[in-house]
């Protein structure tokens, strides 16, 4: 099974590419997403079963300072990848974000209804899932993580989510891609349990300090996009065995 790969050079990228062997990943040179035209080539030439949309602009910051290079990665990128995989017949694996949803509950089910979006970024991956559905056959994966090292002196204890480290999270959504083709849910959510961002830093970096993102200043964060991956656990279990 052939798998073309974008955003191979990007985090999730990375070690998607090891984990599937049997991909090729176009640099964003050779296959730059707002060219609609450049797109298509690219993947008439290779003619893959599945794309794996894994590229996008994740800087949330940056993206309330450069609105215009995040939507166009992000949504106008989107639209190209989803027309093009029409046009060879390929399934698009679209991989998403928690946050989608406004983190006011947390445990969000893969058919609960996202919004209101409390950032820029988290306005262009709500509209490029849209994107994505214009796809015939898509897969649209709701995911997090972080590098397989935690980064930052300060982490929060007031905010809750289901991201981990990458080299945990991608192997599961490897796993998703190799069985695409036979999975017929349109949405899933690939992460890991519910946890403060504080707890997830400990596990790699133990002198991190505690923090409170109600102290902070900065971009709205949603305050708990843990994921309920019930759904995703099951077909895993069907899925190995």
């Amino acid at each position: 099974m052939k798998i073309l790969l974008t955003g191979g050079s990007g985090r999730l990228g990375t070690e998607l590419r090891s984990l599937l062997p049997n991909s090729v990943s176009p640099t964003s040179r050779e296959m730059n997403l707002t060219d609609a035209s450049q797109v298509l080539a690219v993947v008439q030439r290779e003619r893959p079963e599945i794309i794996v949309h894994a590229a996008a602009y994740t800087n949330v910051g940056g993206a309330e300072k450069d609105r215009e290079a995040c939507w166009q990665t992000n949504v106008v990128g989107t639209r190209h990848v989803a027309a093009a995989a029409n046009a060879v017949g390929a399934k698009l694996v679209h991989i998403s974000t928690d946050y989608v949803f406004s983190g006011e509950d947390g445990g969000y089910r893969e058919a609960d209804t996202p919004g209101p979006v409390v950032n820029y970024y988290s306005l262009t991956k709500l509209v490029a899932e849209e994107a994505a559905r214009a796809a015939t056959r898509h897969l649209i994966i709701r995911t997090s993580f972080r590098p397989r090292e935690f980064q930052y002196p300060v982490a929060f204890s007031d905010v809750y989510t289901g991201q981990d480290y990458v080299d945990i999270i991608a192997p599961e959504i490897a796993l998703a891609v190799r069985h695409a083709p036979d999975i017929q849910d349109e949405v899933l959510h690939i992460v890991t349990e519910r946890k403060s961002v504080y707890e997830l830093a400990r596990r790699r970096k133990p002198d991190v300090k505690e923090g409170r993102w109600a102290d902070a200043s900065g971009v709205v964060l949603p305050g708990d996009v843990s994921l309920n991956t019930g759904r995703w656990q099951e077909l895993r279990t069907r899925l190995i065995h």
